[in-house]
C-alpha cells in the first residue's frame, strides 16, 4: 500500500510580532508553519521559542524584504506605520515585496478605529465612511487604501481589522492600573467621550478567525460589547483595583496639562457595533465586557 503524505501545513508570516503577534503564535503553533519578521537581532531567540522561524528585515529598508515574496500563504500585518506624515511607506514596502511571490492568498491587517474620526458619540458599524482627523489616522487610511488596491491586483483576500484600545493585565502598559497609579486625569462627565475596547486575547483570536473566515476586502470592527465613556472606564478600573478614581477636569483644564496625543484621544467619541466580528468571523468573545476582562 502506498503511504499517503500528510497534508502540507499552511505558512503564515507575522509582520510586527509584538504582544499580539506572540499571542497569535501561541494559538497557531502546531497548525501552521510560522514565520515572524523582525528588525531586531535581539528578538531572534524569543521568536524561535514562540514557535516561529524568525526573519530579519526592516520595513523602512525595502532591500531587506526581497526574500519575503513567495514564502507564505497568508500574512498577518501588525506593524505600525511610521511616526510622521500622512502616508504609510512601510506598508507600501511590504506589499512591493509580497507582490513578487505569487503564493500569497490571504492578508489580515490590524488597522485602527481612529480612521472614523469623531462621531460625536454616535453608534455605528463598518459602513460609516472614514474621516481621519490626525496624521496618525491618515497613515492608517493610506495603508488600508494600498491594501485594497493590492487585493484586487494580486487576487488576495484582505481583511481590515479596525481596532480600538487594547488592554490586558499581562500586556505591557495594557492595564489601566498604571495610569491610575499616576493619577492621570480624565474629562468631567459633561465633556467626556465614548471609547471602545478589546482584550488582547480576544484580539489575537479575532486575527486567527480572520485568517480562516474573513470575507474578501472586508472591514471588521474588533471591539467588545462595552458601552462606556472614558472616565467611567477608568472609574470602573479604579474600583475593581481598589485604587483612587482619577481626577476629573474640564476640557480647558485638560488642555493645559495633557499632551497633544492624549488630548486627541479625548477629542473623538465613538460607539462601535461588532456584528461582523460575531456573525462573519464567528468569534465568541472570551471577555465581552471590560468588567470581565479587567477582573481576569
Amino acid at each position: 500500500m502506498t503511504a499517503v503524505a500528510p497534508p502540507r501545513r499552511p505558512t503564515l508570516l507575522v509582520v510586527g510580532c509584538g504582544d499580539i503577534g506572540l499571542r497569535v503564535l501561541r494559538l497557531l503553533r502546531g497548525r501552521w508553519r510560522l514565520l515572524a519578521l523582525t528588525s531586531s537581532p535581539a528578538r531572534l531567540a524569543e521568536l524561535r521559542a514562540a514557535g516561529a522561524v524568525p526573519l530579519l528585515g526592516d520595513l523602512d529598508r525595502p532591500a531587506t524584504l526581497a526574500r519575503l515574496g513567495g514564502l507564505a500563504d497568508a500574512v498577518l500585518h501588525l506593524a505600525p506605520p511610521p511616526g510622521q506624515g500622512p502616508t504609510d511607506r512601510r506598508t507600501a514596502h511590504l506589499l512591493q515585496a509580497l507582490a513578487r511571490g505569487g503564493r500569497l492568498r490571504r492578508l489580515v491587517y490590524a488597522s485602527t478605529t481612529g480612521v472614523y474620526g469623531d462621531a460625536g458619540g454616535a453608534q455605528f458599524d463598518e459602513t460609516r465612511p472614514v474621516a481621519p482627523a490626525t496624521d496618525r489616522a491618515r497613515r492608517r487610511v493610506d495603508a488600508e487604501t494600498r491594501l485594497r488596491a493590492f487585493a484586487v491586483a494580486a487576487s488576495v483576500k484582505v481583511s481590515l481589522l479596525r481596532i480600538p484600545g487594547i488592554y490586558a493585565g499581562d500586556r505591557p502598559g495594557g492595564h489601566p492600573r498604571e495610569r491610575l497609579a499616576r493619577a492621570s486625569p480624565v474629562l468631567r462627565a459633561e465633556d467626556d467621550v465614548y471609547t471602545n475596547h478589546i482584550h488582547a486575547d480576544d484580539l489575537a483570536r479575532a486575527c486567527v478567525a480572520a485568517l480562516y473566515r474573513g470575507l474578501p476586502q472586508r472591514v471588521v470592527n474588533v471591539c467588545d460589547d462595552t458601552d462606556l465613556r472614558m472616565g467611567d472606564y477608568f472609574d470602573l478600573a479604579a474600583d475593581l483595583c481598589g485604587l483612587a478614581r482619577p481626577p476629573r477636569l474640564s476640557r480647558e483644564q485638560a488642555a493645559a496639562v495633557l499632551s497633544p496625543m492624549q488630548l486627541s484621544f479625548m477629542g473623538e467619541s465613538r460607539r462601535l457595533l461588532n456584528r461582523r466580528l460575531k456573525q462573519e468571523l464567528g468569534l465568541r468573545l472570551r471577555y465581552p465586557t471590560v468588567v470581565q476582562g479587567l477582573l481576569a
